[in-house]
């Protein structure tokens, strides 16, 4: 059993409120920055301010085995694909709604690493949290989304929203699969390849960006540099000294900071059904990570 620190209860309370935050700030960069360039930004900031941390521990990755192809398929799957699907989304959906998606990426991959990760086989009691979870992303999606034509747009940002968590979890279990690597460096190639992709497909499809105000400017660069890069390195810290079942307890904050955020500086609604999914999402969480997440509080209640 790994121990647990102070310092890193005191990251993963950083990266909840960090991550949180995030869809906050891409909803006011939306306001002057289209979705493509905001997502552009976004990686070209954070890859760069990595590619600095990574070279100064040697520009390390694979420790014998290469699987370059699959890296680049999980980059731009976990990078270029959700940043943009996320911005896009994001003109039609709350920031708060988007939080709460987040949180399903650990429902979506439990059917995905019984298929394809050995020895995560789904028990009855992770069967039942998902299926509790599911009910709650149906409620998020809504029933009565194609009354209108306005209601239709909504619909359309709520499944590309949808879309990216599960890009998401997919790309998660081809990083799963990867030979051994530098985590640092896997952080970092995970963004390149996006980078790389997303930059000649915004000037495609959107052209040169207009001018952009200051406050946009300042958005981006801290979506950048602390919600992606900063972010993505204290999460390679926590998962190398403190484990991914700690690492896990991020998805309990995430919904809730954006729910609240959304709420109390933007003014988004809390209808009844986005409180009564929130509660159904981080309840089959819990329940299907309920031994993972018993065995490690024991483990560090007894290391103190």
């Amino acid at each position: 059993m790994q121990d647990i620190l102070p310092r890193h209860w005191a990251m993963i309370a950083i990266m909840g409120f960090v991550w949180g935050s995030t869809f906050l700030l891409i909803e006011l960069a939306l306001e002057g920055l289209t979705p493509l360039w905001l997502a552009t930004g976004r990686i070209w900031f954070a890859v760069l301010l990595l590619t600095v941390i990574w070279g100064l521990r040697g520009f390390r990755l694979f420790h014998g085995e290469t699987a370059y192809g699959r890296l680049a398929i999980a980059s731009i799957g976990s990078s270029a694909l959700p940043f943009f699907l996320i911005s896009w989304g994001q003109q039609y959906v709350t920031s708060g709604f988007t939080g709460i998606c987040m949180t399903a990426i650990a429902l979506m991959i439990l059917p995905l690493a019984h298929v394809f990760v050995p020895g995560e086989q789904m028990s009855l009691r992770k069967v039942f949290g998902f299926t509790m979870g599911f009910i709650g992303v149906v409620l998020l999606i809504g029933v009565d989304a194609l009354e209108s034509s306005g209601a239709e747009l909504e619909f359309w940002g709520r499944l590309s929203v949808l879309g990216a968590t599960v890009s998401y979890a997919v790309c998660s279990i081809i990083v799963r699969r990867l030979p051994p690597v530098d985590s640092l460096g896997l952080a970092t190639m995970l963004l390149w390849f996006g980078a790389i992709v997303i930059l000649p497909l915004a000037l495609w499809v959107e052209g040169l960006p207009g001018a952009i105000d200051m406050r946009t400017a300042i958005v981006v660069v801290v979506l950048g540099c602390v919600s992606t890069a900063i972010a993505n390195y204290l999460r390679v810290l926590v998962v190398r000294e403190a484990g991914p079942t700690f690492m896990s307890l991020t998805n309990y904050q995430v919904p809730i900071w954006a729910v609240v955020m959304g709420a109390l500086i933007l003014g988004e609604p809390l209808p009844p059904t986005l409180l009564i999914a929130l509660a159904l999402i981080l309840s089959g969480v819990g329940l299907s990570q309920y031994g993972a997440l018993r065995r490690l509080f024991r483990g560090s209640a007894s290391g103190t």
